[in-house]
């Protein structure tokens, strides 16, 4: 049973008008084929976020630990998420993204990997770069604009997608291209403060 259109309808319901979001760049999302989705990271509730703005389904990556939790290990996949082992390679979770980033599908991804406990933009991991040129998909940076506090406005920032295709072209390595993702990403915090 999948619960993500279900599950959009009703957080849109109550994130909207509760951090009173506004969604800018949403034309600039492709309408089809494998998109990264890579944003920043900055309170547990910016999964759901990405999810209710964004055009397209979006498949997660979520840490394993969350598939413990009683009620959301019965939730989670039903939303399209996928565990990850956090700080090893995870073969599964790998073949799982790689599978629908091939197959067309949009992976949502925090490249910092963890939270940021002060709101600025980390560095981000070389686990963004590799997907993006072995997913055979292009990236869509995003900024999530906080902070996430009642009826003060949330911003969410869609950028122009980055072609990986000259990339994969050159053999750019994972780091150098996780660098590319992360200054997009900079760039629409600083734009749209």
């Amino acid at each position: 049973m999948n619960l993500y259109p279900f599950g959009k309808s009703l957080v849109s319901t109550i994130f909207y008008p509760l951090y009173r979001i506004k969604v800018i760049g949403k034309e600039n999302f492709p309408t089809k084929g494998g998109i990264l989705l890579c944003t920043n990271h900055i309170d547990n509730f910016d999964p759901p976020v990405v999810g209710i703005t964004c055009p397209r389904t979006v498949h997660f990556m979520a840490k394993e630990e969350l598939f413990k939790v009683p009620i959301l290990k019965t939730i989670l996949p039903q939303v399209n998420a996928f565990p990850v082992k956090r700080g090893m390679s995870d073969r599964e979770a790998f073949r799982t993204a790689l599978k629908l980033l091939r197959g067309g599908e949009v992976v949502g991804m925090f490249p910092e990997g963890t939270r940021s406990k002060t709101g600025e933009l980390g560095k981000g991991l070389a686990g963004a770069g590799f997907f993006a040129l072995k997913g055979d998909a292009d990236v869509m940076p995003c900024a999530i604009i906080g902070p996430y506090k009642p009826f003060r406005k949330l911003k969410v920032v869609y950028g122009k997608p980055i072609e990986m295709a000259p990339y994969r072209e050159r053999k750019a390595s994972a780091e150098e291209v996780t660098e590319v993702i992360m200054n997009e990403i900079r760039n629409l915090l600083e734009q749209h403060k």
